[in-house]
């Protein structure tokens, strides 16, 4: 069989249409919410939890509302065929964090049957907010460097 008469599996489509989604971190692509989320999705990172997919929505448009610029940068992935483990760079710039660039380095956990129910962000906290803080910032970094040790 060539890999023209192969079909993509329906679950790599998903997956696809998730990374097209939140590509522009500033513009995420919240018309098509619907075509990656299920209604009752639940979405989890460092500092929230969310259930729904409007109040998943509203969540969004005020993240966006208040970053300057931003990007994913997709590393890698694993996709199986209810899971997917995505790999990411953040790269954003935040009026509240100075003007350069921020990234940050995380992963993805989605569930889905033919959408996500279920979406968990992990990464660094301290990477994303608190290094970028005057003082508290350079006391983070500094722990950071005694713990290495």
């Amino acid at each position: 069989m060539s890999m023209t008469d192969s079909k993509v599996p329906p679950n790599s489509l998903l997956i696809e249409r998730f990374k097209a989604f939140y590509q522009d971190v500033k513009h995420p692509r919240l018309d098509k919410i619907d075509d990656v989320y299920a209604d009752d999705v639940f979405f989890k990172d460092p500092i929230h939890e969310i259930r729904g997919v409007a109040t998943l929505h509203a969540y969004l448009s005020e993240m966006c509302a208040n970053v300057h610029s931003g990007r994913f940068e997709y590393l890698d992935q694993l996709v199986s065929e209810n899971t997917a483990y995505i790999k990411w760079n953040m790269h954003f710039k935040h009026p509240k964090l100075g003007n350069q660039i921020i990234t940050v380095r995380g992963m993805s956990q989605v569930q889905f049957n033919e959408r996500i129910y279920f979406h968990e962000d992990v990464y660094d906290l301290g990477q994303l907010i608190y290094e970028h803080v005057p003082l508290l910032g350079a006391a983070v970094k500094g722990l950071k460097k005694r713990l290495a040790k």
